[in-house]
C-alpha cells in the first residue's frame, strides 16, 4: 500500500451500490461563462436491507439547490464537501433534483463538460460525470437517459447528446433540443456536444432490414477528410454482424470529431467522440499509418456498442473485459481488412517493446488489477493490447466455432447488465466443457511469462524432443508466480518448409501444433520427423511471453527462407539484427545481409507480401534494443543502429535503389498495395541517406517536393532532418513544410514531433524554442505528445543525455501540466519510470527528478505512478 493523500480502491472492497438510478433527466443551459445543469434523478433503493444515507460524487461544481420529491431541502438535509453530496434521510424510492453551475470554459482537464475551439464537448470515462452533475459514479449504475440542451437561438446549430432527438424547438429565443437513449448506461458513457459544426452524412441497412443515419460531425474546413472513415464505419458495422451477429440498435449513429481531446475516442452511446487525429484522413495531410489508425480506432469505438455499451463492466479493475474482448475485436477486423500477417506482426512488436516494458516497470499490474489510487492510470497496454492477447488465447483455444457460440451466450446472457472477466471466462468454458481455471493466472498475475526452450533431433529414431520451461520474474506485490497456462505454437521446419510429423502425446499428424503449456517444465516428443529440422516457436505470437531459443545464425537463416508463419520470419530477422548490433563491429552483419539480400530480390520480383516484406527490412527500434541489450546505454545503441543501417545501406546499395526506383510513384492510391509500395520505398529511401546522404538526399529532395501523399512528404521531411548533410537544406525543407501546412494542426503536430525525435544534437534546446511557437499550445493534448511526449518516448539517446537535462525537463513539464491536465501530465511520465533500466549515474538523476516531482503538491494521478516508481527504489 502507498502513502497516498488520495484514497487507493481495492478489488476486493468491492459493494454493490445502496441505490439504482431508474432514469435521469439532465437540462443543460449553455450561456457564457457558466453553465446551469439541472438534473432529476429518479432513484430506488437496492434491495440490501440497510437503510444507509445517500452519498453522490461530485467534482468542481458550485450546488445552488437540492430537492426530494419537488420539496427543496435545507442545508441540515445534506452535507456537501469537494467530493461528496451526502442526503442524510431518504426513503426507498424519490426522485431527486439538484440545480448546479459548472464552468466550462475553465476546465483544462478535458474531463466532464469543457469547451474546445468555442465548441462544449464532453468526455466522462472513467470518472468525468462527477465534474458535471452529482451523481452515483460508477460503471454498475445504468440508467435511461433524457437530456435537454438550451442555448441562445442561433448559438450553437448542431446540439447532440446519446440516442435519438425527439424534439427541436425554438421557444422564447432559446433553442431546446432533446435527446432520449432508451438504452441503460452508465453515466461514463453519456455525451454532449454543442458547436459550430457541420456533417457527412451516410446510411447503413442492417441485415434485419432497418435504416441506421451515419453522421460524421466536423469543422466545415474538414468535410473533406471524412470519406475514409465513413467507409471504415460501415465496413465494421458489417463485419461485426457477419462475424459476431452484432446489429446496431438505435435509429442514428453520429461521430464528432473535437481537437482537445485526451483519449484517442471515446464510445458514448451512439455520439462518439473522437480525437479529429483518429477520423480526419486525406493522402494530402494524413500518411499511411494514420489512415490504417483512422480505420482501427473507427472500428474499435463501433465494436464497443456490444462489447461496453450493451454489456459493460461492473466496476473499474474489470476494465479489461471491454477494453481487451474490443481491441481483440478490432486487431481481427483490421487482419480482414489489410494483411492478416502484417497486423499480427505489429501487434506483437508493440507487445515486446511497450507492454513487456511496462510488466517489467514499477507500474507492473495484472490485465485485471488488485487496487488503484486512480482509474485513468490504468487505461494502460496492459488492459489494452496484454488484455486483447488474453482473448485471442481463448480465442485459440476454444476455435472459431466455439468462440463465436460462447461470444453469443455472453452478450445474449449479459445484454443490458454490468459485468466481470470472471463472467466472461465462464460463458467460454461452459460452452467449451474445458477447464480454464489455471489459465485465469493471465487475469490475476502480472510480469511477462519467459519461455526456454530447447531441442534435440534423433536421426535414427527419426524423432525430435523440445523442452520447455516458463518462469515469470517477480513484480511489484507479486513475489512467486503459478504456472500460467500458455498456448505455445510451433512447427519443425526443414529445408522446404515445415515437416509433418506426431507428436507423441496426442498421436495427432499434423505440420504445426500448439503445446499446452501448464508446468513449469515440459518435454514434447515429434516422432516421424524425416531430417534435422529447426523449430519455429511462438507462432503467431501465440501468447505474450518472451521466449528464447539458442538458434544458429544459420538456423535464423533457414527460418527466414523457410518457414511459412509470418511472426516466426521476422523474429528471426530481428535476432539476426540482435546479434549484430550487440557485437557492434559489423563482423556479425553478414548473414542479416544475405538475409536482407533476398528478400530485396523477392520485392524486385514482385511475388511477396510487400507490407510484411517492408516489416521484415526494418531494425529493432531503439527502444526494444535498450530492453534486450541491457549493457549498451541510449547513446551508443542509436549509434550502433544508426552503423548497422549504413553498413546495410552501403553494402546493397544497388538493391536499394532498384527497390527505390521500382515502387516510387507520385499518385495518392490508399490501396493496401499503394501503402506497401509506399513503405518499401522509404524503408530504402532511409537506407540509402544512411550509407551516402549526399547522393541519396537529391531523391529525398525530389520526393519532397513532388509527392502527392503525406506519407511520402514526410518521410523525405524526416531522413532530410535527420541525415541529411546538408543542414541548411534540411533547415528549409522544415521552413516549406511549415509554410505549406501551419493551417492544418494535424500536419503541424507531425512537424514538431519530426523536430523531437532528431537525432542531430541540440534536440532538447529546439523543443524548449518549440514551446514558444505559436504552433504549440500546452493546453492541448495532441501538441503536448507531439513535442514533449515524441522527444521523451521516441528519441532515447537525446532524452537520455549523460547531465541529465533531458529528465529536468520532463519533470517540469509534468510539474506544469499537473496544474492543467492530470491525465496528460500522468501518462508524460512513463520515461522516468523505467530508471531501473538505466545505468547507475542516469539512476541517480532520474530518480532525483521523481522526487523533484513528489516534493510538489500534486494529483493523484501524478502522485501514484511517481510515489510507486520510488517505491521499488
Amino acid at each position: 500500500m502507498i502513502d497516498s493523500p488520495a484514497k487507493e480502491i481495492f478489488a476486493k472492497d468491492y459493494r454493490a451500490p445502496d441505490f439504482h438510478i431508474e432514469k435521469t433527466e439532465l437540462r443543460f443551459e449553455l450561456a457564457g461563462d457558466a453553465t446551469r445543469v439541472t438534473s432529476r434523478l429518479t432513484i430506488a433503493r437496492s434491495a440490501t436491507g440497510e437503510k444507509r444515507p445517500l452519498v453522490l460524487n461530485g467534482q468542481d461544481q458550485s450546488l445552488v439547490q437540492v430537492s426530494v420529491d419537488d420539496v427543496i431541502l435545507g442545508s441540515d438535509a445534506y452535507s456537501v464537501d469537494d467530493d461528496f453530496l451526502t442526503i442524510h434521510q431518504v426513503t426507498d424510492a424519490f426522485v431527486l433534483e439538484c440545480v448546479t453551475d459548472i464552468e466550462p470554459e475553465k476546465n483544462t482537464s478535458l474531463e466532464g463538460l469543457y469547451r474546445s475551439n468555442g465548441m462544449y464537448c464532453t468526455q466522462c470515462e472513467a470518472e468525468g460525470f462527477r465534474k458535471i452533475t452529482y451523481y452515483l459514479d460508477r460503471p454498475d449504475v445504468l440508467s435511461e437517459f433524457v437530456t435537454h440542451i438550451w442555448a441562445s437561438e442561433g448559438q450553437f446549430p448542431v446540439m447532440l447528446s446519446n440516442g435519438n432527438c425527439t424534439r427541436d424547438v425554438v421557444e422564447d429565443g432559446v433553442r431546446k433540443v432533446t435527446w432520449h437513449d432508451p438504452f441503460k448506461k452508465p453515466c461514463y458513457l453519456f455525451a454532449l456536444v454543442a458547436g459550430d459544426l457541420e456533417s457527412v452524412d451516410d446510411s447503413f441497412v442492417t441485415e434485419s432490414g432497418r435504416e441506421v443515419a451515419l453522421q460524421i460531425f466536423v469543422e466545415s474546413k474538414d468535410l473533406d477528410k471524412c470519406d475514409h472513415a465513413m467507409q471504415s464505419l460501415k465496413n465494421a458495422m458489417r463485419w461485426d454482424e457477419q462475424v459476431y451477429g452484432r446489429e446496431y440498435d438505435l435509429d442514428i449513429y453520429m461521430v464528432v470529431a473535437v481537437d482537445d481531446f485526451n483519449m484517442g475516442a471515446m464510445e458514448n452511446k451512439g455520439l462518439n467522440i473522437f480525437n479529429t487525429s483518429c477520423v480526419l484522413a486525406h493522402p494530402k495531410t494524413t500518411t499511411d499509418l494514420g489512415f490504417q489508425r483512422v480505420e482501427a480506432v473507427v472500428a474499435h469505438e463501433y465494436f464497443h456498442n456490444w462489447s461496453g455499451n450493451r454489456v459493460t463492466c461492473r466496476d473499474w479493475f474489470q476494465l479489461s473485459l471491454k477494453e481487451g474482448f474490443t481491441v481483440y475485436r478490432d486487431a481481427e477486423f483490421s487482419a480482414d481488412m489489410n494483411s492478416r500477417t502484417v497486423k499480427r506482426v505489429e501487434d506483437a512488436s508493440l507487445l515486446r517493446t511497450v507492454q513487456f516494458a511496462e510488466d517489467a516497470g514499477p507500474m507492473a499490474h495484472p490485465v485485471r488489477p488488485d487496487s488503484f489510487i486512480e482509474i485513468s492510470n490504468f487505461y494502460t497496454v496492459t488492459i489494452y493490447e496484454k488484455g486483447a492477447e488474453v482473448v485471442r488465447m481463448m480465442a485459440n483455444l476454444l476455435g472459431e466455432s466455439l468462440f463465436r457460440k460462447a461470444t453469443d451466450l455472453y452478450f445474449e446472457r449479459f445484454d443490458g447488465q454490468a459485468v466481470t472477466c470472471e463472467d466472461f471466462v465462464r460463458c467460454m468454458e461452459e460452452v467449451s466443457g474445458r477447464d480454464l481455471t489455471q489459465f485465469r493466472h493471465w487475469y490475476s498475475q502480472a510480469g511477462t511469462p519467459a519461455l526456454r526452450v530447447a531441442g534435440q533431433y534423433d536421426a535414427e529414431s527419426a524423432r525430435y524432443t523440445l523442452s520447455v520451461e516458463q518462469t515469470t520474474p517477480p513484480t511489484p506485490g507479486q513475489d512467486e508466480k503459478p504456472a500460467f497456462h500458455i498456448p505455445f505454437s510451433v512447427a519443425l521446419v526443414g529445408q522446404d518448409g515445415p515437416l509433418s510429423c506426431v507428436l507423441q502425446q496426442s498421436g495427432q499428424e499434423a505440420s504445426e501444433f500448439v503445446l499446452d503449456i501448464t508446468e513449469s517444465k515440459q518435454t514434447f516428443e515429434f516422432e516421424g520427423v524425416p531430417e534435422a529440422p529447426i523449430p519455429s516457436l511462438l507462432r503467431g505470437f501465440s501468447a505474450p511471453v518472451n521466449m528464447s531459443f539458442d538458434y544458429s545464425d544459420t538456423e535464423l537463416a533457414q527460418l527466414i527462407r523457410a518457414d511459412d508463419d509470418g511472426f516466426a520470419r521476422w523474429d528471426a530477422v530481428q535476432t539476426l539484427a540482435m546479434r549484430a548490433l550487440a557485437d557492434g563491429s559489423g563482423d556479425q552483419s553478414g548473414l542479416l545481409e544475405e538475409a536482407f539480400r533476398s528478400l530485396l530480390k523477392s520485392a524486385e520480383n514482385g511475388g511477396a507480401d510487400m507490407a510484411m516484406l517492408a516489416m521484415l527490412l526494418t531494425l529493432p527500434n531503439e527502444m526494444y534494443i535498450s530492453d534486450v541489450l541491457l549493457d549498451l546505454d541510449p547513446v551508443e545503441i542509436h549509434k550502433r543502429r544508426k552503423g548497422l543501417k549504413a553498413l546495410l545501406g552501403s553494402r546493397l546499395r544497388e538493391q536499394w535503389l532498384a527497390c527505390y526506383r521500382k515502387f516510387h510513384s507520385t499518385g495518392d492510391d490508399i490501396d493496401g498495395s499503394a501503402m506497401a509500395a509506399r513503405s518499401l520505398k522509404n524503408i530504402a529511401l532511409e537506407y540509402l541517406m544512411s550509407a551516402d546522404s549526399s547522393s541519396a538526399q537529391v531523391l529525398a529532395r525530389e520526393q519532397f517536393e513532388k509527392s502527392l501523399t503525406m506519407t511520402d512528404v514526410s518521410a523525405a521531411l524526416r531522413v532530410l532532418e535527420n541525415l541529411a548533410d546538408d543542414r541548411n537544406l534540411a533547415e528549409r525543407v522544415l521552413a516549406d513544410f511549415y509554410q505549406q501546412w501551419k493551417g492544418e494542426s494535424l500536419v503541424v503536430n507531425a512537424w514538431l514531433a519530426a523536430q523531437a525525435t532528431s537525432a542531430r544534437d541540440g534536440v532538447l534546446d529546439r523543443v524548449k524554442g518549440l514551446m514558444d511557437h505559436e504552433a504549440f499550445d500546452i493546453t492541448n493534448p495532441n501538441k503536448v505528445r507531439s513535442l514533449i511526449g515524441a522527444f521523451c518516448n521516441q528519441n532515447p539517446s537525446q532524452f537520455h543525455a549523460s547531465d541529465g537535462s533531458g529528465y529536468a525537463f520532463l519533470a517540469d513539464r509534468v510539474i506544469e501540466l499537473d496544474k492543467l491536465n492530470p491525465q496528460i501530465a500522468s501518462r508524460l511520465l512513463t520515461p522516468l519510470t523505467r530508471w531501473k533500466k538505466r545505468d547507475q549515474s542516469r539512476q541517480e538523476l532520474m530518480k532525483a527528478e521523481l522526487g523533484r516531482i513528489k516534493a510538489e503538491d500534486l494529483s493523484s494521478d501524478v502522485y501514484e505512478i511517481v510515489a510507486k516508481s520510488l517505491a521499488v527504489a
